[in-house]
């Protein structure tokens, strides 16, 4: 069984209560959706529990004074992907990594203080990573959205 076949109509529309606000009080949650508090109170535990959401705070990397924030595309010898994508993963820098089809094979994102505390990471923690073949770095000028806005969005049946 997969893990979106557990969800029901109501599990969607708590989920989509929480897509827009996350500490939305599940009184609300629970008179939108035509529910008791206590339903919204388990099925939240439930869809916690077994990772299906997560509720976090999501910070301005540039109001937290992280100025050099960037996307990394990796290009890894084929046998050795896995080991530098746990590698990487376990950098306090990297806020995502992804792996991708196309030039690179993968892709990381990293907040950085400033360009010399960029400059450093990627000489001297990503580089030295056996299995890189090349990094290509982008600076990120500007943030037009945040992931909190990230497909998929489930629509509330009240807007």
């Amino acid at each position: 069984m997969t893990r979106s076949s557990k969800l029901d109509h109501i599990d969607l529309d708590i989920i989509s209560h929480l897509q827009h606000d996350g500490r939305k009080p599940f009184t609300e949650i629970a008179a939108n959706v035509g529910i008791s508090e206590g339903t919204v109170r388990n099925r939240f535990q439930r869809l916690t529990s077994d990772q299906t959401i997560q509720v976090i705070g999501m910070a301005d990397p540039i109001q937290l004074g992280f100025d050099a924030p960037a996307m990394i595309g990796v290009s890894v010898h084929p046998t050795q992907l896995m080991n530098v994508a746990e590698a990487i993963a376990d950098f306090e820098e990297v806020s995502y990594l992804i792996m991708v089809s196309g030039e690179f094979d993968l892709f990381v994102e990293v907040m950085c203080r400033d360009r010399k505390h960029l400059a450093a990471f990627i000489s001297e923690r990503i580089h030295q990573i056996p299995g890189i073949v090349r990094t290509q770095t982008f600076i990120i000028l500007r943030t037009f959205k945040m992931a909190y806005g990230a497909i998929p969005i489930l629509k509330d049946k009240k807007e």
